[in-house]
């Protein structure tokens, strides 16, 4: 993928330097609490692998963030097919996010959500794009709220990705932005 930068932050692909930064945000308790599961180094490097090949395949996909001014990868946001999740149709495109804490509410995963929307619905002709979480993370439905997208409780779900033995992670909000949605949001801002 091609870096893009934002006003504080460059979004690009994962590279060698991530390593300890992605296994962190994959294995601290705070970052995956709404998660069932702690990834180990060896797990976050597998995973972080995979990724980075994904991106290297589509152009897009949760790609690390990292402050411009300084160089520090802070975590990941960015856009992913949801393929794994027969819950959702086929072809949906979500957005996440993961920060290490001590990012948390400098308005960073907001301002990098903004440029993967833009890429979203101008460079890939998305007609949507959804995000979804377990009901109680209401730090990242904040997000999806400042970020114009609308609660669609039609569309909740039990996520088929965690086990009975989490029974409180199981129940996921979805949120949707349209690009009509986005494009009205953005003629407003003006």
């Amino acid at each position: 993928m091609k870096p893009m930068r934002t006003e504080r932050l460059v979004l690009r692909n994962w590279e060698e330097r991530d390593r300890e930064l992605f296994h962190r945000i994959n294995s601290d308790e705070r970052v995956m609490e709404f998660f069932p599961f702690r990834r180990d180094r060896a797990a976050a490097d597998a995973k972080m692998d995979e990724v980075r090949a994904w991106i290297d395949e589509d152009g897009y996909g949760f790609a690390a963030a990292e402050i411009a001014a300084t160089g520090d990868c802070i975590g990941f946001v960015g856009l992913s097919g949801t393929e794994d999740m027969d819950v959702l149709p086929v072809g949906t495109i979500e957005i996440g996010w993961r920060l290490a804490p001590e990012f948390w509410g400098k308005g960073y995963v907001t301002e990098a959500a903004e440029a993967w929307l833009a890429y979203g619905f101008e460079t890939l002709g998305l007609d949507e794009i959804v995000s979804f979480a377990v009901a109680e993370n209401h730090r990242s439905t904040a997000v999806m709220k400042r970020l114009g997208m609308t609660a669609d409780p039609s569309a909740d779900f039990d996520h088929p990705g965690i086990p009975d033995s989490h029974p409180a992670l199981k129940r996921h909000v979805l949120y949707r932005l349209s690009r009509d949605g986005w494009q009205a949001r953005k003629k407003a801002a003006r």
